[in-house]
Formats: C-alpha cells, sequence, structure tokens
C-alpha cells in the first residue's frame, strides 16, 4: 500500500493569511493564522496554521509532498513597478512606501517557505486568482461549471471568468487592475469612514437603511459599464493608483464631502453611499455572471474572491441571471486562495482525478483544531472554574431552556471553522424572538455598532417556514427574506424614517424574529443540517421542541476588533469580559454568577484593533 501525498496550500503577506492541507486530494485541516496570532487579518507568514495542519494529519513538514502557494510575488512586484513608473512623480511616495515590505519578505517568499519548512518536497506557485478559482469549483458539487473569481486584485487580474470540467480548470477572460470591483467596493468603504479589507461588510448592512440616489451618478461618472460586465473606472475619483488614499478630491467632491471619519456619527449620506454602490456592485455581478454562464456553457456557477462574500448580492443570483445552481466558497477570501492553490496543485500539476462530492468537499468547513474533553476540564481546573458535565441527552435540552429564557449563550464545540463565519462551533447564540435581543447582544456582548444586523440559524428542514428560500445554505453565504406571513406591520412613521437616526430604526421590529429580521425584511441564512453539524443540529432541534420556533441568533465567538476564539482558554476570556450569560465547551457549562473575579492586566479592549 503507497504512503499518502501531502499537499500543503499557502496564503500569506496580504491580507488574512492561511494554511490548507490536503491528504490524497482530501481537505484534512484549514486555518487561518489570525485565530493563532489573535491579530485580526493577519497577513505573516501563517507559521501556527501550518502547525495546526500538520498536527491535525499527525505529520511534520518532512511529510510533505508539495508546497504550493496561492500568487506570483514577482510578477505582482511587476504590477506595482510598472504602475508606479506609469503615474511618477506622484505615484513615488507610496511606491517608496511598499519597499521595505517587499525587501524584506515579500520578493522572498520561497526562502521563507523553505526557511519554514525543511524538508523534500515540490514547491510550487499558482497565480492569484487561479488559486481563487480552484477554490470554488474543485471542492463544489459540479462535474461542471462557469468559475468566477472577483476581488481587489491579484497578481494584475482583478475578476477572472473560467470553466470548470472533470479535473480541468481553465481560466478564459479576465479583467486586469486598475479596474476593480472589489476596490470599486472598498472606496465606498473607505470614504463611508470603514476599514478596507475588513470594513466592506459593514457597509453591506448600512445599505438598507439608505436610498441609492449616487447609483446613477456612479454608473455614469465612474464605471464605464459594458454589456459582457466587463467595465472600467474612471480613475480620477480614486487615488489607490497612486496615493495613499482609496478616493480622491473629486470623490469627495462628487459625493457630498470628505470621508467620514471613523467611529464618528453615521448620517444620511453614508447610508445612500452604501445602498448606492450594493445596488451598483449588483448590476457589474448580475452581468458578469450572465457573461460566464454564456462563455463556459453550464448554468452552474462556482464563487470566489473577496466579493463572493456580499451575501446581498448573492442571495439575487439566482432570481436575476442565467445560473441555476450556485456554490460559493465559504473562505471567498484571500484565505481560502490556500485551499486553492493546493487544489491546483493536486489536479493541475499532478493531473489526479476529481469526484464531486453530492454536497460539497468542505466539511461545512470545519477544518480547524478541536479540544477534547480532558484538555477543556484540564483549562478549568487550572484557572479555578466552576463547571457542570453534561450527558447529550441533558445538554442539548437545559440550553434550550436557558436561550428561552433569554439567556446569551458561548457555543464552543468540536473543529474552528474555516473562513470568516462562525457556523455553529465557535458561536454566540441567542433567542430571535426577542425584540431586545440585537440590542444586548450588539452592545453588551460583541461591542460593535448597533445597525449591524444578526444571522439566523435554522434548521434546514424548516427553512421554507420561515424564509423565502428553499435548499441548504449551510455557509451564511446569502440573504433570503422572512416570509411575508412571519412579518408585522409597519408601525406609524415618525417622521425619521428617511432621516439619520439609526438607532430608532434598528429597534423597531419588523417580524416575529426580530432579532434576525434587517431593515429590509431579509436575514443571512445559514441551514443547519445533521450530516454537517450534529450537534448543532441538536440544539436547534431541542430549542424547536421546546418553543416551536426552528431558528438560533448565531454570530461569531469574538467581540469587536477580535478574531474568533480557536482554544478554551479564548472562549473563557471573552465570556467573562461580556455580559454573557451561559458557556458550553463541548459537554461542560459554565453560568456566569458562578465563575470567580477575572483579573487580567490591562484593559482588554486595547488588545483588539476596531474593524
Amino acid at each position: 500500500m503507497s504512503r499518502p501525498i501531502y499537499v500543503l496550500g499557502l496564503s500569506a503577506y496580504y491580507h488574512d493569511s492561511a494554511a490548507a492541507l490536503l491528504r490524497d486530494g482530501e481537505i484534512v485541516a484549514a486555518a487561518q493564522e489570525e485565530r493563532f496570532s489573535r491579530k485580526k487579518g493577519d497577513a505573516d507568514f501563517p507559521h501556527r496554521a501550518v502547525r495546526a495542519c500538520l498536527a491535525e494529519a499527525g505529520i511534520s513538514a518532512d511529510a510533505l509532498d508539495c508546497v504550493a502557494f496561492y500568487d506570483k510575488p514577482i510578477l505582482k512586484f511587476g504590477r506595482i513597478l510598472e504602475t508606479a513608473l506609469a503615474s511618477a512623480p506622484r505615484g513615488l511616495r507610496s511606491y517608496l512606501m511598499s519597499m521595505p515590505l517587499w525587501l524584506k519578505r515579500k520578493l522572498w517568499v520561497p526562502r521563507q517557505i523553505v526557511d519554514a519548512l525543511p524538508g523534500d518536497y515540490e514547491l510550487l506557485f499558482t497565480e492569484h486568482h487561479q488559486a481563487h478559482a480552484a477554490s470554488a469549483f474543485y471542492p463544489s458539487p459540479f462535474e461542471e461549471a462557469a468559475v468566477l473569481t472577483v476581488d481587489g486584485a491579484g497578481e494584475w487580474a482583478t475578476t477572472t471568468v473560467g470553466r470548470g470540467r472533470g479535473r480541468e480548470l481553465r481560466l478564459l477572460e479576465e479583467l486586469r487592475f486598475p479596474h476593480s470591483l472589489g476596490l470599486l467596493y472598498s472606496a465606498f468603504t473607505y470614504h463611508c469612514g470603514f476599514k478596507v479589507n475588513s470594513g466592506e461588510y459593514k457597509l453591506m448592512g448600512l445599505a438598507p437603511y439608505g436610498e441609492p440616489r449616487f447609483a446613477e451618478a456612479i454608473l455614469d461618472e465612474l464605471v464605464e459599464l459594458k454589456d459582457d460586465g466587463s467595465f472600467r473606472l474612471n480613475l480620477e475619483y480614486f487615488d489607490y493608483v497612486a496615493g495613499l488614499r482609496m478616493t480622491s478630491a473629486r470623490f469627495a467632491e462628487r459625493f457630498g464631502g470628505p470621508p467620514r471619519a471613523p467611529e464618528s456619527r453615521i448620517t444620511r449620506r453614508e447610508m445612500d453611499l452604501a445602498a448606492s454602490i450594493q445596488q451598483v456592485t449588483e448590476t457589474l455581478l448580475f452581468r458578469l455572471v450572465d457573461h460566464a454562464v454564456e462563455v463556459a456553457g453550464s448554468t452552474d456557477l462556482c464563487l470566489a474572491g473577496g466579493v463572493a462574500l456580499n451575501c446581498v448580492a448573492n442571495g439575487k443570483i439566482v432570481q436575476r441571471t442565467k445560473a441555476e445552481r450556485v456554490w460559493i466558497q465559504p473562505a471567498a477570501g484571500d484565505a481560502g486562495g490556500a485551499l486553492g492553490a493546493a487544489y491546483a496543485a493536486w489536479h493541475l500539476r499532478y493531473g489526479r482525478p476529481r469526484t464531486p462530492s453530492p454536497s460539497d468537499a468542505m466539511k461545512g468547513a470545519l477544518l480547524g483544531p478541536s479540544f477534547d474533553e480532558r484538555a477543556i476540564r484540564g483549562f478549568l481546573d487550572e484557572r479555578g472554574a466552576p463547571f457542570r458535565a453534561r450527558a447529550d441527552a441533558e445538554l442539548f435540552d437545559e440550553i434550550a431552556a436557558r436561550l428561552d429564557e433569554g439567556k446569551v449563550v458561548g457555543w464552543f464545540q468540536g473543529r474552528m471553522e474555516f473562513g470568516p463565519r462562525a457556523l455553529g462551533d465557535r458561536s454566540i447564540l441567542g433567542d430571535p424572538r426577542r425584540a431586545d435581543t440585537q440590542r444586548v447582544m450588539n452592545l453588551k456582548i460583541k461591542h460593535r455598532e448597533s445597525f449591524r444586523p444578526f444571522a439566523p440559524a435554522v434548521l434546514e428542514e424548516h427553512v421554507a417556514e420561515v424564509f423565502e428560500h428553499r435548499g441548504p445554505s449551510p455557509y451564511m453565504l446569502l440573504t433570503a427574506e422572512v416570509r411575508p406571513s412571519r412579518r408585522v406591520p409597519a408601525p406609524p412613521s415618525t417622521g425619521d424614517d428617511r432621516g439619520d437616526d439609526l438607532l430608532a430604526r434598528v429597534n423597531v421590529v419588523r417580524s416575529d424574529l426580530p432579532a434576525i429580521t434587517h431593515v429590509d425584511h431579509s436575514a443571512r441564512l445559514q441551514t443547519v443540517d445533521a450530516a454537517r453539524n450534529p450537534r448543532f443540529h441538536a440544539l436547534l432541534a431541542a430549542f424547536h421542541r421546546r418553543t416551536g420556533c426552528p431558528v438560533l441568533v448565531n454570530t461569531s465567538f469574538n467581540v469587536r476588533g477580535e478574531p474568533i476564539v480557536c482554544t478554551p482558554a479564548e472562549a473563557y476570556a471573552c465570556f467573562m469580559r461580556t455580559e454573557m450569560d451561559v458557556l458550553v465547551l463541548g459537554n461542560l457549562v459554565l453560568t456566569k454568577d458562578e465563575q470567580p473575579p477575572f483579573a487580567e492586566e490591562g484593559d482588554w479592549r486595547t488588545r483588539f484593533t476596531l474593524d
């Protein structure tokens, strides 16, 4: 019997670095470096993530057959150099500021990989969008499909259209930097006062509060859009090519003034800018999808790249485009590039066959480290933290009862999720029926902006009872509307419906599940089935039996600016720092009022940079 073949994929040095390990083409483990370093969006070489992946497989680096990196640094450096020369002298300052990092690390990726991972393996480099495309197609359930990747920028490509068939994957067309849908969206993120490469989902959440009154201007003045979805940006409105900002003085003049100061009051302008760029993004994306389907000759579609995390647009693709089935890589951003690089090496370099899984090959995205009861007990005993052990039969009913009482529960189970979403293993849970759940969880638990909506986790077999949606949505990557029968009549207008008072509008009850119903009656949907996550499914089923409600609020186990927790120690610290009521670590239950005082040096809020 031949020994297994191991392929390790890596992404690093831009944002959200990660590692992913395949054994004979099957995913063994995948994790982001931020979960170990505790630095949100950590872009450093993923030393800790690599160790976690190797530990899961029970191997050392000398067992690796191939290490694949998710882009080609020399090509990317060439783009930066060429752009700087083309925009000289304005581009000189930006170029000089980037040089130390390039000269110290980014140009020497092969040496850094070899230094970090001694062994006799083949070292490969994919192109950035090839890695995105591979992460989208190879784990998908489709034998053949159109493949669309959309992000800020790779080496030169910002958008690619491709076709996957069996083990073959070909990129057929591309758009090139600086014309980028991802950078267009990020420019508005920046101008609305949110952090680029982090706050785009805030802009998406803010959009339903506004009116798209700038959309026509964006399409008339900023974007030259063609029927096939290709486009060119009017670079007079942007500063990311030659400068140190995303938007220019002309952008500020056209859209009502300078960028909003971070953490300052959100005004009607920001709401309307968010609504406008969301509408424009959907317009561009739908045309790109239709073109990809036509070029590839398939109505099955696979998506990846940072723009594929726009769940509002994703939720409309099947209704508004020629695509009939869509599968989106749950780690669609740069972290997923590590997995795509590994898949590209396995199928394209080594020519290994591919047999699609009926659902997908991502194993519910539960691909990170896990901790057994012995490890959890050891930590709690050392901490002196009281707990009660519960058998499964008791655990699910007890926690369902606590949720029914309005308690907020930290739920820590099994393997950590890969990608930006907590999917029921590193989650904070609440009762969606309570009008105050969103306020309590945003302000007292997550310490984040009040307008940001929470996602529902729903039993897959009951999804159509609550939402205008059928079928699976296991990775929280699309929105669906709450069914009209669950909505409540709109209250009489107070005159502020189109004003600046966000808080007054956030707290309006819009359905019998107010904690997960956004201002436009949408919700970012996660369906839960027993095959992908049996324990989370069992808890939802217990809550359903007790209350008749098949839905829980599910948000990531962290506070604002903190990566999702990885270890029991991090979960306990988050539990004690916030007003969470109950913590469940595996089968061990902790209640807040029984815990000893939690002392730590300094103010924990200063440890996390606000996103």
